[in-house]
């Protein structure tokens, strides 16, 4: 097949499901269009106009797929390229609209949502890449319909619902790692972007009750970086002095990875997570996780891994802790779940099976 890959807002994570794609799906002729992260807000209404008019004779080829992220444009960018409506059309949710926390640093505006779903109405067929995504989006779906004053569309959720099917990203072979745990205290890696959505203040709170535990504890902080950091990534090294392990983005691949099959445990204190690519490499590389018991982990790792959610959080992440620390002290091995399923070796097939049904059956 030839098949046409529109990425509007190529985040890392975008850029990692679509280059796994090109590189798993190789028997298919690929042309793939991205445009960067960046000016989000102009990004995600602009691409159709961007495109459009920069890319037209790239866009007016003859495809049998036209595969989009949910951050394109779609009822829009078919509407200035005509030629687009008429074929099969699959669009994958990485997030949604609907489930991000707030900063207070938002504009208030309902446009990335009606973005959203306007581009899910746009596709033949929508993937999410978990149960929890597909479920928020279509939740908030609802709740954006019911604010609607008048000439409210009949039949609209029931229409996504019966279009949408689940397949998460698929990781790549070489993050499936043999684990080689460290010996001393327990070994925490916490590698995910320093904003506030990945829950820094959580982090916090956690850290200062270990601290005063006394438990003996290493943490490794690592991830992408932007020019705002949150001030608790401050307040943290002050306070873990020798506690704290590696500091900071990790420029070389290969020590990232090997930091991660030193870690005895991935942490997750996000207060949003799609799916959680950076705790699955963990596992993946023999670490165990340990994640809030909300958002998409659930789905996707066993509740031993999960620490509860709510108004204890904070104690019930700490006791985790403390008991995994025990655990290591006693000379007990910790293991990571098998994660093998989500490789792209297993999960090729299920894409390829996907790709055929928009592309041929339409559906």
């Amino acid at each position: 097949m030839k098949i046409l890959l529109l990425s509007a807002y190529d985040a890392a994570s975008h850029a990692y499901w679509h280059r796994g794609l090109v590189a798993n799906l190789g028997q298919h002729q690929w042309t793939v269009l991205t445009l960067p992260p960046r000016y989000f807000s102009w990004r995600i209404r602009g691409n159709s106009l961007s495109w459009a008019y920069s890319e037209r004779e790239c866009l007016e080829q003859d495809y049998d797929l036209l595969i989009a992220t949910s951050m394109t444009d779609l009822s829009a960018l078919r509407g200035f390229v005509p030629h687009l409506a008429g074929i099969p059309t699959l669009v994958y949710f990485h997030e949604n609209q609907f489930a991000y926390p707030e900063s207070g640093r938002e504009y208030g505006t309902v446009e990335p949502k009606i973005l959203n779903l306007y581009t899910a109405l746009a596709a033949d067929h929508i993937c999410f890449n978990t149960d929890y995504n597909r479920d928020t989006f279509i939740d908030g779906c609802r709740r954006l319909l019911k604010k609607l004053p008048d000439q409210i569309p009949v039949g609209v959720i029931e229409q996504l619902e019966r279009r949408s099917s689940v397949l998460p990203v698929p990781l790549p072979q070489s993050v499936f790692l043999p684990h080689a745990p460290q010996p001393g205290p327990l070994r925490l890696i916490w590698n995910h972007r320093w904003e506030f959505d990945k829950g820094p203040e959580l982090l916090l709170r956690a850290a200062r009750q270990l601290c005063e535990t006394g438990v003996d504890f290493r943490l490794d902080l690592v991830g992408q970086q932007f020019r705002r950091v949150p001030e608790a990534f401050l307040e943290l090294r002050a306070l873990l002095g020798d506690r704290l392990g590696h500091w900071g983005y990790v420029e070389s691949l290969a020590e990232y990875r090997r930091l991660l099959q030193q870690a005895d445990v991935v942490l997750s204190t996000a207060l949003h997570d799609f799916q959680g690519i950076a705790v699955l490499e963990g596992v993946a590389a023999g670490a165990m996780p340990l994640v809030p018991g909300r958002l998409a982990y659930p789905q996707l790792l066993p509740a031993s891994g999960c620490y509860c959610s709510g108004e204890g959080e904070t104690q019930s992440l700490v006791d985790s802790v403390i008991r995994l620390a025990g655990l290591k002290r006693a000379g007990q091995a910790l293991s990571a779940p098998d994660i093998s399923a989500l490789s792209w070796d297993n999960m090729a097939p299920l894409y390829e099976g996907l790709l055929h049904r928009v592309a041929v059956e339409g559906v």
